[in-house]
C-alpha cells in the first residue's frame, strides 16, 4: 500500500453528477442512506489509490471483478446527494476510449489482448443485463474539456491553496437547474453563430448526459490532478469558465472579435497545460 500511495496524482479531471437519495430506488437507496450516515467516507485520493493498486498486478486489472459501493457525498441546501464511483463501469468505458487511441504495439503492452477480450466480454454481457447504466463521473486527461466549463459560472468557482501535506483544490459546483440553463443557451448561440463542430457535438453529449440524472442534483467540476501540473499563480490566475461565458456573451451580440480574444486566452492556457505533458 505504501507503494501506490506514493504514486503522484494522474494528471486527470472529472465532472460528477451528486443527486440525491431519493432519485435512488430501492434497496440502492437504503444502501445509500446507511452509508451517507458514516463519520467519514472515501476522498477522491482514497479512490485513486485503490484503481492504482489494480493496475499493480501483472497482468494488470483493468477493471475491477466487483462493482464498487462507494460514492463520494455532499449537502445540497440540506439535502443529502451521492455520487456513486461505479469503478467497474467506468473501467469498462475508460479501457474502450484506450483501445480507440492507442497503437496497437503499445496497447498490447499495456494490457494483453487476451485480458482485453475478458474485459470485452464480461462489458458486453453486462450491458445486456444493464442497458439503461450510466456513470456519475466524467474524466479528461491532461485538460478540462471546454465543453464542461460551459455549465458553469465564475462566482461559482472554488479554489483553496495547497496548505502543508494538502494539495490545492480548484472546483466548480452549480445547481443541476443551472447546468441545463447554461448549455442550452450557449448551445443555441453556438448554432446560430458558427457552423456545426466539435463544440456543439459536445455540448449535446454532455446536455444528453445530464437529462439521465434527477433535475434537483449537484453538478461538479474537479481540477482534480491536474492541480499538480501547475504552479499556485498559474492556478490562482485561472478564469476559465469565465473565459467560456465572455466567449458564448460576445458570440451572441455579434462580437466575433470580443470572441476571438477570449477564446484566444482559453486556448493558450490549456496549450500549456497539454504540453507539460511531453515535457521531460
Amino acid at each position: 500500500m505504501s507503494v501506490v500511495s506514493s504514486v503522484r496524482v494522474p494528471y486527470a479531471s472529472y465532472l460528477r453528477v451528486y443527486e440525491p437519495l431519493a432519485a435512488f430506488p430501492e434497496p440502492e437507496r437504503g444502501h445509500w442512506v446507511q452509508y451517507a450516515r458514516r463519520a467519514e467516507t472515501p476522498t477522491a485520493q482514497d479512490e485513486l489509490r485503490r484503481s492504482l493498486a489494480d493496475l499493480a498486478p501483472t497482468p494488470p486489472v483493468p477493471v475491477p471483478v466487483h462493482e464498487s459501493g462507494d460514492a463520494f457525498v455532499a449537502s445540497v441546501d440540506g439535502v443529502v446527494c451521492v455520487c456513486p464511483w461505479r469503478t467497474r463501469l467506468r473501467g469498462w468505458l475508460a479501457m474502450t476510449e484506450l483501445v480507440e487511441s492507442l497503437p496497437a504495439p503499445l496497447l498490447d503492452v499495456m494490457l494483453p489482448p487476451v485480458v482485453r477480450e475478458q474485459a470485452v466480454a464480461d462489458f458486453e454481457a453486462w450491458r445486456e443485463r444493464n442497458p439503461d447504466a450510466r456513470p456519475w463521473i466524467r474524466t479528461s486527461v491532461w485538460e478540462v474539456p471546454v465543453r464542461w466549463f460551459v455549465l458553469f459560472a465564475d462566482e461559482e468557482r472554488e479554489y483553496v491553496p495547497a496548505e502543508a501535506e494538502a494539495a490545492p483544490v480548484l472546483r466548480y459546483r452549480t445547481p443541476m437547474v443551472q447546468a441545463r440553463r447554461r448549455l442550452a443557451r450557449a448551445l443555441r448561440t453556438l448554432r446560430e453563430t458558427i457552423d456545426e463542430g466539435p463544440l456543439t457535438e459536445g455540448l449535446v453529449d454532455v446536455g444528453r448526459w445530464l437529462e439521465e440524472f434527477h433535475p434537483r442534483s449537484l453538478v461538479e467540476l474537479d481540477y482534480g490532478g491536474l492541480v499538480h501540473a501547475l504552479p499556485g499563480a498559474l492556478l490562482e490566475a485561472d478564469r476559465s469558465a469565465a473565459d467560456v461565458a465572455e466567449g458564448i456573451a460576445a458570440l451572441r451580440d455579434g462580437d466575433g472579435e470580443a470572441a476571438g480574444e477570449a477564446y484566444g486566452r482559453l486556448m493558450e492556457r490549456w496549450r500549456a497545460v497539454r504540453d507539460r505533458q511531453f515535457a521531460n
